[in-house]
């Protein structure tokens, strides 16, 4: 915790203001409606859910005043061109937008469930004050209605229910549509529905329209009331309220006088107005920029469904870790996705890579396997990691597709190394990259091999150390790749593990890959059908007895260890880079299931 802090003391300072904010709000107008003597009668028929509904009312304006201010991209860029002068950290902070709008989303669904929760009570007091006729304080001022402007109950008729109060005001049916939109904005927008169902979370978020139409319009009717000031001056509620339900018919006392009551002016729309014009602006900027001409100069289809679009585009500048949003017409002329930059600012193209993960995504790579469609960008966006040059030690970790930043950075080094930058400050790179299958590998391949002959041929063969996690192993990939390979030991029978042919290269075992549960906590985890315990640690203490054989391909030496685990049904498959290809090993399909095999390379005999 302490070490997060020290990282990341400003958007703990963030989140810490925004907290500090929400609390002094609610307690502030918690207790003004709780107490303040203008609301004394209200709260003679309301009790402590006034109070409630009003103090998340104000939290839902000041919430609401924020949701829209984090996805205002080109608002974040020009404060990162503002505040170049400032630290990193500061202006690295700007790309933790997304989580802010998250957390601004969260408190406005607690807030939203307070408020409805408080003025369903409110709505069900009004009807039993309406309908009382026992001469009490809130059967008095129910009654107030009669008398024109002097009402303080919106429920004027005993025969009324709340359900048709709900529907039938402003207040109730904005209400209602509010959360309803709500609702299907916050439940879309989890990660399986993003990840799964981009264009549902994309759809149903433009619910934000109705949103804050109904919003700004909420309050207009002014059903909450309190006494007015001058009515106040002449009979304070603290004297004359027992007057109300004691007076005779003729009296002539100065409290005899009945309270007159006004409307609660709507504020939302103070609150609101200013982040809806910069976003109306934040459109405009964009449809314009959209309009803007892009050239795919080069499409190519990378193995397991992997699309690579190279493009050109008139002003374009970008640097090492952005990322732009992209748009095809003859899918959507609504739908935007993000994809992060892969190339490096020293080309003369900008290239995204596009992963098949949803409807768009799959309609996109099928078209492009066609034909070459319109497409237009926007941006790019984010802090740029070109700070990753200035370290002389950098490690860089990526998960899936989300190592698309890092080709950026890895080929703007190449680039650097070729044109023999002397600002470039790195001597050692470790990098590490999580993925589910084989496949994901291939696209990167070529960039690995090509930076490490780099290096190999610049003398720092040792710049670079990779390491790749297969997280997704089925048994089925190695199905037909199984070749014998003889591994013996004390008691044990030969064993069929997978060695394809290999290739040697400059560098022998630079990469391994390794299934299970990578770390502890790790999203990974172990593969469906596994032992959740199944670490590359624990099985290095598990079982006893090893044997290694060593075998020779061309000049290549590998051994294949075999262990006796205590854990059923667990191997660790391996995967091993060799400069210009793949050896890929596994436990076969007729290895028991208690036997873990790994790859490793002997030393050079």
């Amino acid at each position: 915790m302490g070490n997060w802090l020290v990282i990341h003391w400003f958007s703990a300072a963030v989140l810490a203001a925004w907290l500090g904010i929400n609390i002094f709000l609610f307690t502030y107008y918690f207790l003004f409606f709780d107490r303040d003597e203008r609301y004394f009668y209200t709260r003679a028929i309301l009790g402590s859910a006034l109070a409630w509904a009003r103090a998340s009312a104000k939290c839902l304006n000041f919430n609401s005043m924020l949701i829209l201010l984090p996805v205002c991209r080109n608002l974040l860029s020009f404060l990162r061109g503002t505040c170049s002068c400032c630290r990193r950290t500061l202006r690295k902070q700007l790309d933790h937008n997304l989580t802010f709008h998250k957390l601004v989303g969260y408190a406005l669904a607690l807030l939203t469930a307070v408020h409805t929760i408080a003025h369903l009570f409110n709505l069900e007091r009004y009807n039993q004050s309406q309908q009382a006729t026992d001469g009490s304080l809130p059967a008095v001022l129910s009654k107030m209605h009669l008398q024109g402007s002097k009402w303080l109950n919106p429920i004027h008729s005993n025969q009324t229910t709340v359900e048709y109060v709900a529907f039938t005001t402003i207040p109730g049916l904005t209400g209602v549509i509010i959360t309803l939109a709500l609702i299907l904005m916050v439940t879309s927008s989890t990660e399986f529905i993003r990840r799964n169902y981009f264009e549902l979370f994309w759809y149903t978020h433009h619910l934000f329209l109705i949103y804050f139409a109904g919003l700004v319009i909420h309050g207009i009717a002014g059903l909450v009331r309190g006494q007015t000031e001058q009515s106040m001056a002449e009979v304070h509620p603290y004297h004359c309220a027992e007057y109300l339900t004691q007076r005779e018919q003729n009296c002539t006392h100065r409290c005899c006088k009945e309270p007159e009551f006004g409307s609660i002016p709507a504020e939302s729309w103070k609150w609101v107005l200013a982040p809806i014009i910069l976003y109306v602006f934040e459109r405009i900027l964009r449809v314009w920029r959209a309009q803007q001409k892009v050239v795919v100069k080069k499409v190519v289809m990378h193995p397991a469904r992997v699309l690579e679009l190279q493009m050109q585009k008139k002003g374009f500048c970008m640097e090492v870790g952005q990322y732009i949003f992209v748009n095809c017409p003859a899918i959507s002329a609504l739908e935007w996705h993000p994809f992060t930059l892969t190339s490096a600012p020293e080309e003369d193209f900008f290239s995204i890579h596009i992963r098949a993960a949803g409807d768009w995504t799959e309609r996109l790579i099928d078209i492009f396997q066609l034909e070459t469609p319109r497409v237009q960008v926007d941006g790019p966006f984010g802090t740029a990691s070109e700070d990753v040059f200035q370290y002389e030690v950098a490690m860089l970790v990526g998960a899936g597709i989300g190592v698309t930043p890092f080709a950026s950075i890895l080929k703007s080094i190449w680039y650097k190394f070729q044109q023999a930058d002397q600002t470039l400050k790195t001597k050692k790179i470790y990098f590490y990259w999580l993925c589910r299958d084989t496949g994901a590998f291939a696209w990167f391949n070529d960039l690995l091999a090509s930076l490490e002959q780099k290096m190999a041929e610049s003398g720092k063969a040792d710049f670079l150390t990779y390491r790749l996690f297969l997280t997704g192993w089925d048994t089925s990939i190695v199905s037909g790749w199984c070749v014998p390979l003889w591994a013996r030991g004390p008691g044990k029978e030969p064993a069929e593990v997978l060695s394809p042919t290999l290739q040697p290269g400059p560098q022998e075992g630079q990469i391994l890959l390794q299934q299970g549960k990578l770390l502890s906590g790790s999203k990974a985890g172990a593969p469906e059908g596994r032992d959740p315990d199944c670490t590359a640690s624990s099985l290095s203490k598990a079982g006893q007895g090893e044997a290694c054989t060593e075998a020779k391909q061309d000049t290549a030496r590998y051994s294949v260890s075999m262990r006796n685990s205590r854990f059923k049904d667990c191997c660790m498959p391996v995967l091993v880079y060799k400069g210009s290809s793949w050896s890929k090993w596994a436990c076969s399909s007729t290895q028991p299931p208690h036997w873990e095999t790994r790859a490793t390379f002997c030393d050079a005999a």
